[in-house]
């Protein structure tokens, strides 16, 4: 896969994401089996709005030139996708939800292993 297809569809979850949880954070976190209250409505607006911050920077670096820049981005995905998969795989283990949990770990994995590819594995 090369490097914009991947930044193609890590912006496109993101984004899928982030309108989800800006826009609906109860019904999102209800199909996860989790309610939430005022507060974890709060915070999930929040959290939409970053994963929207994250699909912008995604989605406008996808076709950057190789520089330090776009190696920072890849380096930053790396990290809140790593950060998200252990987090993800944290609360399915102690956590509330159902078995949808598993997609955010499986989601979390794939673009953590897609993010160090492209900044720690792929030949130059």
């Amino acid at each position: 896969m090369k490097l914009n297809t991947f930044m193609t569809i890590a912006s496109i979850v993101a984004f899928l994401f982030g309108l989800a949880f800006l826009l609906a954070p109860v019904l999102v976190m209800s199909m996860y089996g989790v309610a939430l209250d005022i507060s974890g409505q709060y915070i999930g607006r929040y959290l939409g709005s970053a994963f929207l911050g994250i699909a912008a920077i995604g989605w406008f670096a996808r076709n950057a030139k190789e520089d330090e820049a776009k190696r920072a981005i890849l380096l930053g995905g790396f990290v809140v996708t790593l950060t998200g998969f252990v987090a993800s795989l944290f609360d399915k283990f102690y956590g509330l939800g159902n078995a949808l949990v598993w997609s955010t770990v499986v989601i979390y994995l794939l673009q953590a292993i897609g993010f160090g590819y492209f900044y720690f594995g792929k030949p130059k």
